[in-house]
C-alpha cells in the first residue's frame, strides 16, 4: 500500500551506523527502504511499533539487522540501524 512519495531523512547516529555496515547490508538496506516507499505493509519488512517508545517504529533489513524510525507523515526519520541491541537505545 503506497500513500504517496516519502522523504527519508537520517540522524547522525543512523549515518554513522550505516557507514559501518558491510556493503552487502548497506545495499539490502537501500532495497528495503525502496520497498517501504512502495509498499509499507510488505510482510518482509516486518514493520511494527516499538513497545517501549510508541512514536518509534522498527523494520527488518535482515534476520540480524533492524532500522528504527519515526513516521512524520511524508517524512520518515531514520534514527538508527543495526542489530537487535539498537532497540534498547
Amino acid at each position: 500500500m503506497n500513500r504517496g512519495p516519502v522523504e527519508f531523512r537520517t540522524t547522525r547516529t543512523f549515518d554513522k551506523s550505516f557507514s559501518e555496515l558491510p556493503a552487502k547490508i548497506q545495499k539490502r538496506t537501500l532495497d528495503k527502504l525502496a520497498l517501504y516507499e512502495n509498499d509499507r505493509r510488505h510482510p518482509s519488512l516486518r514493520v511494527k511499533k516499538m513497545e517501549e517508545a510508541p512514536d518509534i517504529w522498527e523494520m527488518s533489513v535482515s534476520k540480524d539487522c533492524r532500522i528504527t524510525f519515526q513516521n512524520e507523515g511524508k517524512v520518515i526519520l531514520l534514527r538508527n540501524i543495526g542489530s537487535h541491541a539498537i532497540m534498547r537505545h
